[in-house]
């Protein structure tokens, strides 16, 4: 089933994230624009009938991964029986999450006394049968780092989906429209499956012996990583209150944007590139380890330190004067949030390399000591006691992931350090001159007014002495090969792609 492609690992992986980061930015705009529609159709009781019908479902799928995917991008040579018991363990999988979605239905429109919460669950029951019938093929999308298939084949069903709703909403002006768009694209992504891709399944398990042990320790993972992720809400509800939880997600989501819109993305692109480096040449695979963190560093170092460094005023301008508790939360988050890349692409890195028994250990270690945290900071420090908690949990588990792959890749600490002390250095340099000027980490104006005119004020002096800093060390240090050479050779490349586009006869 292997593609033959052209050009080197690293040139297709960043190939691929870039068609990641385009589908995480559409997918953004496209729930924006649907949103601001259907929010002017749909009562807000709509929203959260689904919303609640949703996160049952979510979480019953999360609790049941199986990661045969990942297991068939990771080998080597992977058979047509390792493909077709990969889709048939999914279509079972896919079963037993209808069949237990289906079950909670009524107990649950019982529970939460909406009558309406149990037929929206029988659809979403059946939505989730559906996605047990998906061409297992499409992996080869990712296995041969084939992105820009990936993404069609999950924006085209995503349009379509949100036509669908739009449409309904109009007509009949009620939930089920939003039922009727999550059941469209989830039928549309099987259905471009198979377009798509040639392959088609058959039923047989044969193949179990070399995905079923994988896909315990994938389930495993995924399970504890989902606790770990909710236990701060879980925690801060019971010590402090649904309010304080509010204040908490706004902080933390403001907090890790460079992480949830440019990291995260970029690892699902990684993890493919490291097995195919795996595969070929392992001094190739940590090649490519350290130049993605090295070009990550560059860009969302000085992102999550700025992030933080300006919390007062962005809560106060983006969410108003209601919400700045949140202030201390983007301020310990945004700074402990720069080391979730080093955490994260290594993390990819051990999962190309099948060491799930390790990612487990560390996922587990690392929820044990946030519980442990939280319950010990928030009684005497509030929600800063949480953000902290947080904070010194992610320090200690994404040391531990990129020590753990520093060990399997056999590299010396110092090839890591050696590519990144440019970035580090001009990112503490801006926080040193935005601390001094008054600019960062300053009180949260009382008015949308002076909010924007200390944003733009510090964003600019941040961002200017950031490039200067670093522009001055690379010159300084020779104009050696790194992040800053893959950097501006992407923008030549994107520039003259540009280029290439603009209409003959157009002025400069």
């Amino acid at each position: 089933m292997a593609e033959e492609e052209t050009g080197s690992i690293l040139a297709r992986t960043a190939r691929g994230a870039f068609w990641v980061v385009a589908w995480r930015m559409m997918t953004r705009l496209i729930g924006l624009v649907s949103t601001l529609i259907l929010v002017r159709l749909l009562a807000p009781e709509d929203f959260g009938l689904i919303a609640l019908a949703t996160s049952f479902a979510v979480a019953l799928e999360a609790c049941l991964v199986l990661g045969v995917e990942d297991q068939i991008v990771r080998a080597k040579a992977p058979s047509r029986a390792m493909y077709d018991t990969g889709f048939t363990l999914n279509l079972l999988r896919g079963l037993l999450v209808g069949v237990l979605v289906a079950l909670v239905a009524e107990p649950a429109g019982r529970f939460f006394g909406d009558a309406r919460l149990e037929p929206v669950l029988w659809a979403l029951a059946g939505s989730a049968v559906l996605s047990g019938l998906a061409n297992i093929g499409v992996v080869d999308f990712r296995r041969n780092l084939r992105f820009e298939k990936e993404f069609a084949l999950n924006l085209y069903p995503r349009l379509a989906g949100v036509v669908v709703t739009v449409g309904l909403a109009f007509v009949v002006r009620s939930h089920w429209a939003l039922v009727a768009g999550i059941l469209v694209t989830r039928l549309g992504v099987v259905g471009m499956g198979y377009a798509m891709h040639p392959f088609r399944p058959r039923l047989t398990l044969s193949a179990w012996r070399d995905l079923v042990g994988v896909s315990a320790w994938a389930w495993a993972l995924s399970f504890t990583a989902m606790v770990k992720d909710r236990s701060e809400s879980l925690v801060i509800g019971r010590l402090l209150g649904p309010t304080s939880v509010g204040h908490y997600a706004v902080g933390a989501e403001v907090a890790t944007l460079p992480t949830t819109e440019l990291v995260d993305p970029i690892c699902r692109a990684c993890m493919p590139g490291f097995a195919a480096s795996r595969r070929t040449d392992e001094e190739g695979g940590r090649q490519n380890y350290l130049r993605i963190l090295a070009l990550l560093a560059l860009l969302t170092l000085p992102a999550g330190i700025g992030i933080s460094a300006v919390a007062g005023p962005v809560v106060a301008l983006g969410f108003g004067q209601a919400w700045l508790e949140a202030v201390p939360v983007v301020v310990v988050i945004g700074l402990s949030s720069t080391l979730v890349l080093f955490g994260n692409v290594s993390g990819a890195m051990l999962n190309a390399h099948q060491r799930l028994g390790t990612l487990l250990a560390i996922t587990l270690a690392a929820g044990v000591l946030r519980i442990g945290l939280l319950v010990m900071l928030i009684p005497a420090y509030g929600l800063t006691g949480a953000a902290l908690a947080v904070g010194a949990s992610l320090l200690a588990e994404h040391v531990v992931l990129v020590a753990r792959t520093l060990g399997l890749l056999r590299m010396n600490p110092m090839r890591l350090l050696a590519r990144l002390w440019r970035p580090a250095f001009a990112s503490a340099a801006m926080a040193a001159l935005l601390w001094q000027s008054g600019l960062g980490w300053a009180a949260a104006p009382a008015g949308a007014g002076p909010a924007a005119g200390l944003l733009l004020a510090g964003m600019g002096l941040g961002g200017a002495s950031y490039a200067v800093v670093l522009v001055a060390l690379w010159a300084v240090s020779g104009r050696p090969d790194g992040a800053e050479a893959d950097l501006l050779g992407l923008l030549r490349r994107v520039l003259g792609r540009l280029t290439v586009l603009r209409p003959a006869g157009s002025g400069a």
